[in-house]
């Protein structure tokens, strides 16, 4: 397993020694690193630290691979059905086959960090057996079950997989391969006691054309800052019902358009006052859509924990 897992052909090698795989890729949007780890023959634990917007994978599995990656922070979109996307956040687990891995994966946060365990399905059916007598797990078996299709399969946060991938992102370096052995067996027995109801509920999914709307409508906001409008002037703007426009918005950036822009114009309003010295907390208050400086610093005090002065005041003094 190497970079040709992941399909970047903007992927740079760091470093390579001792089973440890570093790799670095970047594009316009921003730049991720992906290390990498061999810890049973055919199994590999990687790190994804991503802050970038999007992320172009030309992947195709040559041979038969299994992948479970857990999402620490972030959003990461997904292909779901055909023509339709969904989004893994925070504590969701994705497992899939790398059938549907070529193609842009957007991070609409910009940011996506996380792990990955995955098995070449042939070498870690015979190596797995060897590693630990009478383990009661089929790797195959197991596979099965979780991809039925060719599209991943997403169990949502749950105290157990917190448990097991939450200690994996503060392993002492000395015990670092052993540790990553016992937690690799035990999301295995994890995944082979769940349950899967036969009527589970499916994270929702949003048709490509009801992305693209709501992503321009996002796009839209960030460019008239200055203006206020309501969400059903947005919703016949962009020609998109309001119920599905709403729900698609929270599902792409994980809260509600008034939450999503009441902080991005409060970070603009940060920037602006470190950076724009000349301008007076009134004329920045109308930059990001306040007609009232009173109301602007109500805003910005919930967000940024101080007033725009004592903000613009500590920020002067470092």
């Amino acid at each position: 397993m190497n970079q040709h897992m992941f399909g970047c052909n903007q992927m740079v090698s760091l470093v390579e020694s001792d089973g440890c795989s570093v790799y670095q890729f970047r594009n316009e949007s921003g730049e991720g690193t992906i290390t990498i780890y061999e810890v049973f023959p055919g199994v590999a634990l990687a790190y994804n630290d991503f802050h970038m917007r999007y992320f172009d994978s030309s992947f195709q599995p040559g041979h038969d691979v299994f992948c479970v990656d857990h999402c620490r922070e972030g959003r990461l979109e997904y292909a779901a059905k055909d023509d339709a996307y969904s989004y893994v956040e925070a504590g969701d687990l994705k497992l899939d086959r790398r059938l549907t891995h070529t193609g842009r994966f957007e991070m609409p946060l910009s940011h996506y960090h996380g792990a990955m365990i995955s098995f070449d399905m042939e070498t870690a059916c015979q190596s797995l057996p060897l590693e630990i007598k009478d383990f009661p797990v089929d790797l195959g078996a197991l596979q099965q079950k979780f991809c039925r299709d060719i599209y991943p399969m997403v169990i949502h946060g749950a105290c157990s997989i917190e448990h097991i991938f939450g200690e994996l992102y503060a392993v002492p370096e000395k015990i670092k391969r052993p540790y990553f052995k016992v937690k690799i067996l035990e999301l295995l027995l994890y995944l082979e006691a769940l349950e899967l109801p036969e009527n589970a509920e499916e994270k929702p999914y949003f048709y490509k054309t009801q992305v693209e709307k709501t992503k321009a409508i996002g796009q839209f906001l960030t460019q008239h800052m200055d203006e206020s409008f309501t969400q059903k002037e947005l919703s016949e703007r962009f020609d998109i019902p309001l119920t599905p426009m709403k729900q698609c918005f929270k599902s792409i950036y994980g809260t509600t358009i008034g939450n999503w822009l009441l902080q991005y114009r409060m970070n603009q309003a940060a920037v602006l006052l470190q950076t724009h010295r000349e301008l007076n907390v009134a004329e920045i208050a109308g930059q990001v859509g306040y007609d009232s400086p009173s109301k602007f610093a109500i805003a910005f005090r919930k967000i940024m924990g101080l007033s725009p002065t004592e903000y613009r005041s500590r920020r002067g003094r470092k």
